[in-house]
């Protein structure tokens, strides 16, 4: 059938602001079956949404143009449209056609952290822009896997759904039901075919401070860990002996023992390693950005002297404390914050 939207509201594309090139006679997305769901959705209806089991008029995303009133159409099924069309291997975007699952991962990381990043500044209005990046990534992967015949949206909303459901059963249980965070996963964990043992199912896409702390986690969980915060310091300057003795071939190996090492002191001493490295990065990017206004344009002309006392200056200023006494030894300026 024709585009209803082709000689009426949508000449212009308001996601593209201009003449949108995915648009054809024949619209991939309109039809009496609406392809992004597949079937009607059990989940929207009167009925507790939670539970709910009335069908609501499947065709109603597919009859309304993007332009019309969101009123007229649930935010959700209008994106799932919208990815459905960008998707569409004749008249959709070349680009988006021609994605996997492994060239749209990185951005999934990008945009979950530049949500993090946004809650650090406390911009609502970055939140909400980077929130719907990172849904968009959600809905661009499901589509991926829809058109490759494994899952579709649905199927990942409902899993979560029944996860939550699940982990919550002193909520949705009928029995009161109160069982352990911890206790929950693991019974998940069991009833999985992948690899079995204590540190199974850590995600290897994690940032490496993290999945370092969530391995000496598990492998706390059975016993195997320092009863106090002093066996891993001791580990810490055994480490950077050790460093100090390797060779070439090795020295890789050996910060990397340093730095797992540092996570676990830090696990110890209860500070989490990933945001502490946030938070001294950013440190180090105030400071920094300190030295370079103080200096003006000449600051990459100055000598190491001249930038460890403007780095000295910055550091005073930025904590109100006065710096430490100076060492003969000088210390590299870029060397961190601390």
């Amino acid at each position: 059938m024709s585009d209803p939207v082709s000689d009426r509201a949508f000449d212009q594309d308001p996601f593209r602001g201009k003449q949108n090139p995915a648009r054809g006679k024949q619209d991939p997305v309109r039809g009496k079956q609406d392809p992004v769901r597949g079937k009607q959705d059990p989940a929207r209806g009167t009925q507790d949404p939670l539970r709910g089991t009335s069908e609501p008029d499947a065709d109603a995303a597919a009859d309304v143009p993007f332009g019309a009133s969101v009123a007229s159409i649930a935010p959700i099924d209008r994106l799932l449209a919208v990815m459905a069309r960008l998707r569409e291997p004749e008249h959709g975007c070349e680009w988006d056609v021609a994605q996997t699952w492994a060239t749209i991962a990185p951005y999934t990381i990008e945009e979950a952290y530049e949500v993090a990043d946004a809650i650090e500044r406390g911009d609502v209005d970055d939140v909400r822009d980077e929130l719907g990046d990172l849904l968009l990534q959600v809905v661009f992967q499901s589509r991926i896997a829809e058109d490759d015949g494994l899952f579709t949206f649905d199927d990942v909303a409902n899993g979560i759904a029944d996860k939550m459901e699940r982990r919550h059963p002193h909520i949705f249980g009928d029995d009161g039901e109160r069982v352990g965070w911890e206790e929950i996963k693991a019974r998940e964990r069991s009833g999985k075919a992948a690899a079995s043992g204590a540190l199974a199912g850590v995600a290897l896409g994690l940032p490496a401070l993290q999945r370092a702390e969530k391995l000496q986690r598990r492998a706390a969980r059975v016993g195997f860990d320092w009863p106090d915060a002093g066996g891993p310091r001791a580990k810490v300057d055994e480490e950077i002996a050790e460093i100090d003795a390797a060779s070439a071939d090795t020295l890789a190996e050996e910060v990397g023992d340093l730095l797992f090492s540092v996570v676990n002191w830090a696990r110890h001493l209860g500070v989490d390693a990933e945001q502490a490295l946030r938070a001294a990065n950013a440190k180090f990017e105030r400071r920094f950005a300190g030295m370079e206004a103080a200096a003006g344009d000449g600051f990459a002309a100055l000598d190491l002297d001249a930038k460890e006392a403007l780095w000295r200056a910055v550091k005073v200023s930025d904590a109100g404390v006065p710096p430490p006494p100076r060492s003969e030894k000088k210390r590299d300026p870029g060397s961190g914050p601390g």
